[in-house]
């Protein structure tokens, strides 16, 4: 299973301004081909119906459900948080939140990571300083499987600077969650992906001066010049980075979403 690329889309039902299936919906018809389902509240079987919803709006554009946890919730992708389990469960595909090195050098078959959080988030506040765009390259450089970005990535010049760092996506939770349209944010953020994706490859540390840690985000996506596009599901970008999935026999034990 190709790991996620692009615009990758995190639930919260609680920050949602409607139905999680609506926001799904609009989003998906935005441009979004990957999902991570959270609500690790909810009972397993309120939350396997929920699953089984969001995959069918995902069906009908070719995308892929992936379910926080270690319960694929009849699933085949899981994404699993830094803590563990270690090593992963053997499904389809697996993701990881990490944060530092440290959780890096823990990796041993996961298909990508997520790098978090980049800029100060209301949905985390509580893991450190964000790393900003030069930490996240760092961070890229040392990871054996591609990254998404992940935390306060709200706008298009957030979503470039990510992909300039050296990162295969970008996750984002509260900018389409709360977004008043979540199509149009998702649609926004998409093309914003395809833009970056497709100048030439330039030097981030030479080119990209890192956004100061004070600065924050607006809460609202632009939408002007909006052009709703599609991503391409594939492994453009994950050949870009020069990054891949570890071989089994020479992966070593390296050391939220």
């Amino acid at each position: 299973m190709t790991a996620p690329s692009g615009l990758v889309v995190l639930t919260d039902r609680r920050v949602a301004r409607k139905p999680l299936p609506e926001v799904i919906a609009a989003a998906v018809g935005g441009g979004v081909r990957w999902v991570v389902l959270r609500e690790q509240d909810l009972p397993r079987a309120e939350r396997a119906a929920l699953a089984g919803e969001l995959r069918a709006i995902l069906a009908e554009a070719g995308g892929t459900l992936v379910v926080a946890g270690s319960d694929p919730l009849d699933g085949d992708a899981i994404h699993l948080p830094a803590a563990g389990p270690y090593p992963p469960p053997v499904v389809g595909l697996v993701g990881r939140s990490c944060h530092d090195e440290a959780e890096l050098r823990r990796l041993t078959t996961e298909d990508y990571v997520t790098l978090s959080p980049v800029w100060a988030t209301r949905t985390k506040p509580g893991y450190g300083p964000p790393l900003l765009p030069g930490r996240l390259a760092d961070l890229i450089e040392l990871s054996p499987v591609p990254a998404l970005a992940l935390g306060g990535i709200e706008t298009p010049e957030q979503v470039t600077a990510c992909l300039e760092a050296g990162a295969v996506g970008v996750a984002v939770l509260g900018g389409v969650m709360r977004a008043e349209d979540p199509g149009v944010a998702a649609a926004t953020l998409t093309e914003s992906f395809h833009e970056a994706v497709t100048r030439p490859t330039e030097n981030y540390r030479e080119t990209v001066t890192p956004v100061p840690q004070s600065w924050h985000a607006p809460t609202e996506v632009s939408t002007t010049g909006l052009r709703p596009t599609v991503p391409t599901e594939g492994s453009s970008l994950t050949a870009r980075s020069g990054h891949g999935r570890p071989q089994p026999s020479t992966a070593t034990t390296l050391g939220e979403t």
